[in-house]
């Protein structure tokens, strides 16, 4: 028997909660980069943890119908070592190179999925599925190339990012089979703070890195807080959106984001990609886009 498909305003809000979800997470990006101007990485990455996991547990109490399974366990703990590598890694990279640029390289991210899909979900691709990634990760090369010649090592860094969220992604797929998607976000914030505390305090007290933001202006603590509540906003309405929308609808909203990063890093910092950026970018967003017809068509055969 086949499951009705979502009515069309249903399926319409869907998209239109992921749409503004990925034009709302590059406001969080730039207060992450203003922040850098004062305090390491590490620190920031602990800090809008703790703040997303502050403002996401009113959220979950009021969503609590929607918890469901255990919210502590191996998996959902493995998806929070990965949200603190996306993290660390995304807000490491802001601190030196332009948003947009940043994110244009962590979109390659549904291509590493297709790829790791095959080994780890039994989700094999196509070869036409194949030749598009491999199309994508040249576009990525385009704009890692003159970001590493400027940026050196650093640009690197969404990359991996891009690697660690696709895992996070694998791991919210196993962990949702038997738990609501709900409880695995919280309980991977959760894991991700105290790994994070723990690896921050680590480094401070081994005097490699400073916590200096019980002694920072004010102004630094609205941008962290800031930065959870637009975090948590974000991932709500893109959990509301997978509920009422197809995925496969939804997923090519996603590279909303760089527009948004562009947008957002022209307004505040006056950075605009070159044409060389916008070429990787456009290569990325045309094999991303071909991914997901081709899964569209393979689900629907």
């Amino acid at each position: 028997m086949r499951t009705a498909a979502p009515a069309p305003a249903t399926t319409a809000n869907g998209m239109a909660l992921m749409a503004l979800a990925m034009l709302l997470l590059p406001l969080g990006d730039a207060l992450a980069k203003l922040l850098s101007a004062s305090l390491h990485p590490l620190e920031i990455t602990m800090w809008r943890l703790i703040s997303q996991a502050v403002w996401m547990i009113p959220v979950a109490l009021l969503l609590r119908r929607r918890l469901g399974g255990a919210m502590f366990s191996p998996i959902v703990a493995l998806a929070g070592l990965c949200i603190l590598v996306t993290l660390l890694c995304l807000i490491s990279a802001f601190a030196v190179m332009p948003i947009a640029t940043a994110i244009a390289i962590f979109f390659v991210e549904p291509l590493l999925l297709t790829l790791l899909a095959g080994p780890l979900l039994g989700e094999v691709p196509g070869p036409r599925r194949l030749a598009a990634v491999a199309v994508g990760l040249v576009g990525a090369l385009v704009v890692i190339r003159p970001s590493f010649a400027a940026f050196g090592p650093a640009a690197l860094l969404p990359l991996a990012a891009a690697l660690a969220y696709a895992l996070n992604m694998i791991l919210l797929r196993l962990a949702c089979r038997t738990r609501a998607a709900l409880t695995v976000q919280l309980g991977a914030t959760l894991y991700a703070v105290l790994a994070m505390i723990a690896l921050a305090g680590a480094a401070a007290w081994l005097g490699a890195v400073p916590l200096s933001m019980p002694t920072t202006p004010g102004w630094e603590w609205a941008a962290v807080i800031g930065a959870g509540a637009t975090a948590t906003a974000a991932f709500v309405m893109i959990a509301e959106a997978f509920r009422r929308t197809e995925a496969s609808s939804l997923a090519p909203l996603q590279y909303l984001e760089i527009v948004g990063a562009t947008a957002v890093g022209y307004a505040v910092f006056g950075d605009f990609p070159d044409t060389l950026t916008w070429l990787g970018v456009a290569i990325i967003l045309a094999s991303g886009l071909y991914v997901f017809h081709r899964e569209r068509v393979v689900a629907k055969s």
